[in-house]
């Protein structure tokens, strides 16, 4: 988590979707599960928890539900025209959304808390750093 960081801006690549989060992350992780992996097309997936209350979006998002490995519904969105991956809603905690850290304006300031979801890691992935590491979800 950033404590610094109250508000930000991203959006997709071709510029249909932007959003602005006006709260601060409450968790950041490298996440390996092999859902993110399939919406990420690499590895892992870097992502942003933030309040679902705190972010205002614009543009005509596409979705896709699929159960994730906690067995928990997850629906995809993406940007309907160029294909983004944008965010992750989360149907067992609809109070938060999983923002993908490439859509941030100014990923720079961006420093991911964990990795999870190491148990659906692939071997030539590389991981960044010394984080903490979790099997599944942290708690």
């Amino acid at each position: 988590m950033v404590d610094e960081v109250t508000s930000f801006e991203g959006g997709c690549r071709c510029g249909q979707i932007r959003y602005t989060c006006s709260s601060t992350p409450t968790f950041t992780a490298h996440c390996h599960c092999r859902d993110c992996q399939y919406a990420a097309g690499g590895g892992f997936s870097t992502i942003v928890v933030v309040a679902a209350s705190g972010v205002e979006m614009t543009g005509d998002l596409g979705g896709f539900t699929v159960t994730a490995d906690s067995g928990n519904e997850l629906t995809r969105k993406f940007c309907s025209n160029c294909g983004t991956p944008i965010m992750t809603e989360m149907h067992s905690n609809p109070q938060f959304l999983v923002l993908k850290a490439g859509t941030l304006d100014d990923p720079s300031w961006l420093k991911p808390s964990v990795h999870i979801w190491t148990s659906s890691g692939q071997p030539w992935s590389e991981e960044l750093g010394d984080l903490p590491r979790f099997e599944k979800s942290p708690g």
